[in-house]
């Protein structure tokens, strides 16, 4: 196939398109801006466009598909030109459906845990020696891409957000995969910029839950209000699989898992992660994985990438960064170092740098999110709210949402860390949360000086 990708610089797009180049395929891209490490990777393959920008004379008639990315407007030069031409124009979780229609597809679905427990699947599947085709939204640990497609696979495991599909299709992506198999992993209002109101967020979930195929399953988290309102309310005929925050205990050797017959250890922690992992472990169940062959494999399992992951380690201390930045997934990662490392003093670094949570209307929904941390920080870029288009934000508003006398929040980057720097003591946990990169503060070094 010949195919043309508009913004392939995306995370997701340019893995795809080296995806299908590496496949045989024929693949051309444009974008405007391309950042790293979407750059290296693409000119590795050399797939990166010679010049930025927009550039119509690449869409041509001998096109088989152009592959349209969700940060391409609706105006966009190439989009226009493939419309004309009467290529056919495909969103990328259009293109994985197509390319999976005849496979049996798991789709990882909810508001936080969607990246790890897809992880989990895949670590699960490649140690049992299935071959699979898949998606995930981030880096995969052992994987050197996030996307990979095989024809002599028989499944597919993609993990499924409810972002628009393109500038073309406002629909959620994972309402395009269509699975057999249904991940839902609990609901928590996020991307106000998309859903305004918290029940407009929720029903895309509804809609989600009555996706699944005929004879399908739906496999859910009981034991969240709103997920377990979903899957009573759901009609047809599906198989309804709920279940609960996995068995574990910590003691002074590690965290272990625990069922009815068998105590198995872990090389990842925390209560959320082990909600993760029943997910995981019912939709392997599902795809035909033993119990034996589940426990067996996700002993080896560290995690997935950019969750809880240990940027330094010695006897002072540790320095966590993590991905949380949605107030579900805050509270969740701060109670499970907390739990973890009963007793040690915790330093928590949160980043606002999304849509949402940079908007003063949203901001309420961090109350108490912060409150298991010794030392609780917020720090937010006024440039970023600027791009965003947003009103300025007062650190009073912040400190007040938060609902935490102890906050100390910031708005510039060498403040921050030097305020950190300046209060650290030995025997420390570290944990740096952020979807951006706190205005490109190198956290590895300064993970060194404080450690």
């Amino acid at each position: 196939m010949r195919i043309h990708f508009i913004a392939i610089g995306g995370a997701v797009m340019h893995n795809l398109a080296i995806a299908l180049h590496r496949n045989g395929h024929m693949v051309t891209g444009s974008d405007d801006e391309i950042y790293e490490p979407s750059r290296s990777n693409l000119a590795t393959y050399g797939l990166l466009p010679p010049s930025a920008g927009w550039f119509p004379d690449k869409i041509h008639s001998d096109l088989d598909a152009v592959i349209l990315g969700m940060h391409a407007r609706s105006d966009n030069p190439e989009l226009k030109r493939a419309q004309k031409l009467g290529i056919k124009i495909m969103s990328f979780p259009e293109f994985l459906y197509d390319q999976t229609r005849n496979k049996k597809r798991i789709v990882v679905a909810g508001s936080h845990g969607k990246t790890t427990v897809t992880s989990m699947i895949l670590h699960v599947f490649r140690h049992a020696g299935m071959k699979f085709s898949y998606m995930a939204g981030s880096s995969l640990k052992g994987f050197d891409l996030m996307v990979g497609l095989s024809d002599d696979s028989e499944i597919a495991v993609f993990e499924g957000d409810e972002y628009p599909a393109s500038a073309l299709d406002k629909r959620p992506k994972f309402l395009l995969y269509k699975p057999d198999i249904a991940v839902l992993n609990g609901i928590s209002w996020d991307h106000m910029n998309v859903y305004k109101t918290e029940e407009e967020y929720i029903h895309q979930f509804r809609i989600f839950a009555e996706s699944v195929s005929e004879g399908g399953t739906l496999i859910y988290f009981k034991d969240d209000p709103l997920v377990n309102r979903i899957a009573s309310e759901v009609k047809g005929d599906i198989n309804k699989i709920p279940y609960r925050v996995h068995g574990y205990f910590i003691n002074k050797i590690g965290v272990f898992g625990a069922t009815h017959n068998r105590v198995i250890p872990l090389k990842f922690f925390g209560e959320h992660n082990m909600q993760n992992l029943s997910a995981a472990r019912e939709a392997c169940f599902q795809a035909g994985i033993t119990e034996d062959q589940f426990y067996e494999a996700i002993q080896s399992f560290e995690g997935a990438a950019g969750r809880l992951q240990i940027l330094k380690k010695s006897d002072r201390g540790i320095v966590f960064y993590d991905f949380a930045h949605s107030p579900s997934k805050v509270k969740a990662t701060i109670e499970a170092v907390a739990e973890t490392f009963a007793g040690k003093r915790i330093v928590a670094c949160l980043e606002l740098h999304t849509y949402s949570s940079l908007n003063a209307g949203f901001l309420p929904q961090y109350r108490n999110t912060m409150d298991r941390a010794s030392v609780p920080y917020v720090f937010f870029s006024p440039h970023a709210v600027e791009l965003k288009k947003l009103p300025p934000l007062n650190p009073d508003i912040i400190t007040g949402a938060f609902c935490n006398n102890s906050l100390r929040v910031f708005s510039n980057a060498d403040d921050l860390f030097s305020d950190i720097l300046r209060e650290k003591q030995n025997d420390t946990i570290y944990l740096f949360m952020s979807s951006g990169n706190f205005d490109g503060y190198n956290l590895k070094k300064l993970a060194d000086e404080l450690v």
